[in-house]
């Protein structure tokens, strides 16, 4: 028999509201939120957003409390275009009923206004790339005409605001070794890094049917740099299987040759299954951290990385994946002639179970706790 589930150590009357950026796209981010919903169920979740059509059915039954922004469009491609009203957005929302607020970002979240009592917890998976690596961000992205004008000026601004909202927070959580050195940069705050879950248990090796194609699970956004995977593997002639869509979906099509299948958005049972049977997960972008690598690896397989940003965090060289150096096509299709189908998957599993959702529970239940109670002792003698 198991263990029973880590319970978090946060008094059971406490009143709690959890903020998150957006919902209108499922991702790595969205998934942690709903290990938050696990640890706090019923606690309402405050968003900018919401496209129920465009999240998983879990969210169907979860309290999602909108702002002002949700009428005037909730769809990804209405909602990029809103940019200047985010903050707005966040600082409107009333939080003074609550003991405990839980904000997770990547963007806009960490802005909502508490109130003295009130403990604010900031899970930062990174600060915004949009605005504090702006060049990175959109050298390869499709902008309508001139936004390449305009969007410099906004993303000033906001950048003065999104520092002056980390002032705000009480405690910073970081979701990678790679976020808290960001947070630390541009914010100037301290943070203590819990990296992101997974549930290990909901994936499962199947070592006697790995099949003849690589595998890409992700958002179709350009700095993802699934580019490099599409064309590495093309100019092999190797299989590689695409999961996910975004606004590249188009272009990346037209890169693709014979042997790439693009499969689009796929139920999560859909996903595992590939998971478990591909050759290996290729992770061609610098990401802040990242959750497919880890969900490879329970899964039994090695991932294929560039050497950079989260992926040095949870892919062991030699043990559970092999990385490669440049962002080049050349470096990429290097590292998929030498790769070898010799790779142990109790080893990969064993690496990903380090980041099981249980550990995150307890240890992100213990900084609410602790915080909570900071919080309300600083109250007491102001």
């Amino acid at each position: 028999m198991g263990e029973p589930d880590a319970l978090p150590a946060v008094p059971r009357d406490c009143r709690i509201a959890i903020v998150h950026d957006f919902l209108n796209q499922p991702g790595g981010a969205e998934r942690v939120v709903e290990v938050f919903l696990e640890m706090f169920p019923g606690a309402p979740v405050y968003t900018s957003v919401y496209d129920s059509h465009a999240m998983p059915a879990f969210w169907r039954g979860v309290d999602v409390r909108t702002s002002f922004m949700q009428k005037l469009g909730a769809r990804l491609g209405i909602a990029k275009a809103l940019l200047p009203l985010y903050p707005m957005a966040f600082e409107s929302f009333d939080l003074s009923g609550y003991d405990l607020v839980l904000s997770s970002t990547t963007a806009f979240a960490k802005g909502v206004l508490t109130r003295p009592g009130t403990a604010h917890v900031c899970y930062c998976n990174n600060p915004a790339r949009f605005l504090w690596t702006y060049g990175d961000y959109v050298a390869r992205e499709s902008l309508p005409p001139g936004s390449r004008l305009i969007l410099p000026v906004v993303a000033s601004a906001l950048r003065v605001w999104d520092y002056a909202a980390a002032q705000r927070v009480d405690r910073f959580v970081a979701g990678s070794h790679n976020a808290a050195r960001r947070i630390a940069k541009y914010y100037r705050r301290d943070s203590e890094v819990l990296q992101s879950p997974i549930d290990v248990a909901a994936y499962e090796p199947a070592p006697n049917e790995i099949g003849d194609f690589f595998l890409v699970v992700s958002r179709l956004q350009s700095y993802k740099r699934l580019d490099l995977a599409i064309e590495a593997c093309s100019g092999l002639g190797m299989k590689l299987i695409v999961v996910g869509d975004g606004p590249d979906r188009r272009r990346l099509e037209s890169l693709a040759g014979p042997t790439i299948h693009f499969a689009g958005r796929l139920p999560n049972e859909d996903v595992r299954k590939l998971l478990a049977r591909c050759r290996a997960l290729i992770f061609p972008g610098e990401e802040d951290f990242g959750l497919t690598p880890l969900e490879a690896q329970a899964s039994g397989r090695p991932v294929i990385a560039l050497r950079r940003g989260g992926a040095l965090e949870t892919v062991r060289e030699g043990e559970t994946g092999i990385f490669f150096d440049q962002p080049a096509v050349d470096a990429l299709a290097d590292a998929l002639s030498r790769f070898e189908d010799d790779f142990d998957p109790a080893v990969a599993r064993a690496n990903a179970c380090r980041f099981d959702k249980q550990q995150f529970k307890a240890r992100l239940g213990e900084i609410l706790a602790a915080s909570l109670t900071a919080e309300q002792a600083a109250t007491a003698v102001r």
